[in-house]
């Protein structure tokens, strides 16, 4: 029996698409040659983004029609290049904070984002295909969360503030925070692969295109913002 994984457009981590994150696309020079992209001092290589999308893919159709992905297939690429730059991302965050984050700490980062994804009727490992993550990288997850655990603990001083206001101002910090560490980074994407959307922390298309509603006329998609917010 067919079973559909549940939409979840802002799964996999609380903060992939509640708290923006920006990252800096430097445009000078050219992205060395081999590289999807450079983070920092490091490079990802053309081949690993072709190894993790073959991944993935190698997962959806194990699926046969089980799992539904939460972008077009046509931006596969793109999708897996986001998830590698905001695990580096978040390393920087880690490393500026002075934040270890161990084993233990990301297995039970995981094991919590695989018990939310039980409640709606999917394994973690759909819900991370459906979000263009190969399951590869779940560890990585694990540890993307599990960092972000910590440096929200510090900077609420290890008490999670319980009014909207107080809330929204911890998700200033974190921003503020994620938004420096990636500007550090001075990220740089091969135009072949794409640019980055400051506002999703997300790989984009380097040309804009247009969305159509299933029985509507074609419209802009939302602008990406282009510069980073710190």
């Amino acid at each position: 029996m067919r079973r559909d994984v549940v939409v979840l457009r802002t799964s996999i981590t609380v903060t992939a698409a509640v708290l923006a994150a920006v990252a800096t696309l430097a445009a000078c020079g050219p992205v060395q040659m081999g590289s999807a992209a450079i983070v920092g001092s490091q490079g990802i290589s053309a081949a690993t983004l072709t190894r993790e999308v073959a991944n993935l893919q190698t997962a959806y159709k194990a699926s046969k029609g089980a799992i539904q992905l939460q972008f077009p297939a046509s931006q596969t690429p793109q999708q897996v290049l986001g998830w590698l730059v905001r695990f580096r991302i978040r390393r920087q965050m880690a490393a500026r904070n002075d934040i270890t984050v161990t084993r233990a700490d990301s297995q039970r980062a995981l094991a919590a984002i695989a018990a939310q994804a039980r409640q709606n009727r999917v394994t973690l490992a759909e819900l991370a295909v459906a979000n263009g993550l190969p399951p590869d990288l779940l560890p990585a997850l694990g540890e993307y969360q599990a960092t972000e655990v910590a440096l929200v603990r510090k900077l609420d001083g290890g008490t999670l503030p319980t009014t909207q206001s107080g809330l929204h101002d911890l998700g200033v910090k974190f921003d503020r925070e994620q938004c420096l560490a990636a500007k550090s980074l001075a990220i740089r994407v091969n135009p072949q692969f794409g640019r980055v959307d400051y506002g999703q922390l997300s790989i984009i298309p380097a040309a804009l295109t247009l969305s159509a509603p299933e029985g509507g006329v074609p419209t802009p998609s939302p602008s990406p913002q282009l510069t980073p917010a710190c």
